[in-house]
């Protein structure tokens, strides 16, 4: 039994997201100086409930394809788990330093939709906005996606629900453009600061050999 699971043991490494996540809950509060990047393009982008579903399916989503990339490139895991996890301490760092608020609008009483909105913003005070962390890993499983090289049709799935995920992020009201920029601008500076230094393509190609 141990032999037949110990390929699978590096999956482990998987839970160091919800363990960094202990971070957002103590950091997911306001201050005196909390700041607000709200803009008139964010002001003019309706409160859609609908868009909670892809909102709510993010978590899952990132896991189910970090355990994609594992089986079809260990590398490609290895390198998005590595600027996943770097990228949420940046992050924690971030609204350590510069906390940032979004007033949330009303919503309605009736209707799961409704219902699934207020859980949310419950459960998620309106802090730790920028940069947004929904964002930043769902752009970093795009870019992962596409080094595996994965087929097309599989390729645009991920587009496609990855770009809903970070759409929904403005549409149920949890961040603004800033934010969204922020994540995209910080998984792309990760990308080229850690990701094409440390993973090589010639050292990955060494180290598959053993050297």
């Amino acid at each position: 039994m141990k032999n037949k699971l110990a390929p699978y043991l590096p999956l482990a490494w998987l839970l160091s997201i919800p363990v960094l996540n202990i971070c957002y809950g103590f950091l997911n509060r306001g201050g005196s100086d909390t700041a607000q990047l709200i803009t008139a393009w964010d002001r003019l982008i309706p409160f859609v409930p609908a868009f909670i579903i892809p909102y709510l399916i993010w978590y899952p989503y990132v896991f189910l394809m970090f355990i994609v990339f594992f089986r079809k490139d260990r590398n490609v895991y290895y390198r998005s788990l590595t600027l996943t996890c770097v990228g949420l301490a940046v992050c924690y760092l971030v609204f350590y330093l510069y906390q940032t608020t979004f007033p949330r609008p009303e919503i309605g009483q009736d209707g799961v939709l409704n219902w699934l909105v207020g859980i949310v913003y419950q459960m998620d005070a309106p802090y730790n906005c920028f940069p947004s962390i929904h964002v930043l890993t769902s752009y970093i499983v795009v870019k992962a996606a596409y080094q595996c090289k994965l087929s097309r049709l599989a390729n645009a799935a991920v587009c496609a629900t990855s770009g809903i995920i970070i759409l929904s992020t403005l549409f149920v009201k949890q961040h603004v453009l800033m934010d969204v920029v922020g994540g995209i601008v910080l998984a792309e500076m990760l990308y080229f600061w850690i990701g094409r230094k440390i993973f090589k393509p010639g050292r990955e190609k060494r180290a598959a050999h053993g050297l």
